[in-house]
């Protein structure tokens, strides 16, 4: 679908009936506005241990938002007047519930084309090992992505697609291929790899549709709602590929079948900074030597942009970027969350995301650290309708706490992760060093495998 061109034209005519009065007839005038959007194999030993996030709370002062006021041009007397409507100001906080038609509730933005609102959300499998996976394409574009463990200290993306598409290069143009092909060349996604057990629980939440590079028979079984693709040359393992507009067409079928929007009200968003939160300029997660992110927090464009680790073993991190557009990847919120990992095997990992009274969570929005807690407990909703909510954040008397507006990246990890306010002294895993008020929050994940 192309962008629309939002046109106001204001006709003023008047009429005088006094011959004292001579006042010329004005001409037409309007405007013309255009919307603009915007492996390698790690060899990690099992490593079994628990311990529980060692977080502390203070009061930050709220800064005030300033909004723009708009100029007007001054009009003579003795005129005639005309009303019209025009689309009125997003407020600063929107959600849990009640969202207004033309925002998506997983942003808390406004979308240029809100009839996509109406198209079921994808969730797409996407690798990240081996490292020549990335840059990944298309990543800049999902409203949420969710990193999981997938064992030998590996992790894989799910990214959601909603309410908006990923656009080709500038000067390139869309293409449609079933898998192949490259970023260079047409709008596309990936590279795409195999589901995994805990997919079917996220896309579930979303009441979306699942696209994969197929999966082990064991899993395949558990994944509903879901299309496989294949990489055009067997011998890359990076080649499956999906073009956006392929991607659009099976959102467009899966929204013909079921006859309906999909339920996505849970998430708040307010541009207001919550009091209680705590420096944050350096996010640093350990999953294991050569799996290691660093996000670190840009108050010039109100996002933490990501680093990986190399996996040559030189502990260089390199800034992750988005092959569809070349821009460095950043989020306005990042989570952690905390939850059971039932470990079947060193490869198969299933994660407890279902039905969940309470676990806990840690924020970063703003250039801060909040603690939280997360659920997906049924309720009402899914006994009257079978289908399932997203995963709702709150602060510790239960209330909704409200994200940024945008975009948010969710780093699930185990019951037995530790995070603490690291030492800011170029390794903060060698050894455990705590030092309050560094700013510096570090993140070890421990698991079986």
């Amino acid at each position: 679908m192309k962008s629309i061109k939002g046109i106001l034209v204001i006709s003023l005519v008047m009429l005088l009936f006094m011959s004292s009065c001579e006042f010329p007839l004005p001409a037409m005038s309007g405007t013309n506005e255009t919307s603009a959007s915007e492996a390698s194999k790690l060899e990690v030993s099992g490593l079994e241990s628990q311990g529980n996030a060692t977080l502390a709370q203070t009061a930050t002062s709220t800064p005030t938002i300033q909004v723009p006021t708009a100029t007007q041009e001054p009009t003579p007397t003795c005129t005639a007047t005309s009303t019209f409507t025009s689309t009125p100001e997003l407020p600063a906080a929107v959600g849990p519930e009640n969202f207004p038609e033309d925002v998506n509730p997983l942003t808390g933005l406004r979308v240029e084309e809100p009839e996509l609102l109406m198209l079921p959300p994808a969730t797409i499998s996407v690798s990240n090992f081996p490292a020549s996976a990335r840059p990944q394409a298309g990543l800049s574009f999902s409203p949420i992505i969710y990193e999981l463990t997938i064992g030998e200290g590996m992790t894989r993306f799910l990214a959601t697609f909603y309410g908006q598409f990923p656009s080709a290069v500038s000067g390139q143009t869309e293409g449609d291929p079933a898998s192949g092909g490259s970023a260079a060349d047409s709008g596309v996604i990936g590279p795409i790899r195999s589901g995994r057990l805990p997919f079917e629980s996220l896309r579930a939440q979303l009441n979306g549709f699942l696209v994969m590079a197929s999966a082990y028979q064991g899993v395949a079984a558990t994944l509903n709602e879901s299309t496989s693709i294949f990489g055009s040359d067997s011998d890359d393992i990076n080649s499956a590929l999906i073009g956006v507009d392929q991607l659009e067409k099976i959102a467009q079928a899966q929204y013909e079948r079921s006859g309906k929007s999909p339920y996505l009200d849970g998430m708040a968003f307010d541009e207001t900074v919550p009091d209680g939160g705590l420096a944050a300029e350096n996010i640093w997660i350990y999953y294991s030597f050569l799996n290691q992110i660093q996000w670190d927090y840009d108050p010039a464009l109100g996002k933490f942009i990501r680093s990986d680790i190399t996996t040559d073993g030189s502990e260089t991190f390199i800034v992750s970027t988005d092959r569809l557009t070349g821009d460095p990847l950043g989020k306005e919120n990042i989570v952690i969350l905390f939850a059971e990992h039932d470990y079947k095997a060193p490869t198969l990992i299933d994660i407890e995301l279902d039905n969940v009274p309470q676990g806990k969570a840690i924020l970063f929005r703003d250039g801060q650290m909040f603690e939280l807690f997360w659920t997906s407990k049924y309720g009402d909703f899914e006994k009257e309708t079978g289908l399932l909510r997203p995963i709702r954040f709150m602060d510790a008397e239960g209330k909704t706490f409200p994200f940024k507006p945008g975009q948010t990246w969710v780093h699930i990890v185990s019951l037995a992760t530790l995070a603490w306010e690291a030492e800011n002294n170029g390794h903060p895993f060698r050894p455990i060093i705590e030092q309050t008020g560094s700013a510096l929050w570090a993140i070890r994940y421990y698991g079986k495998y």
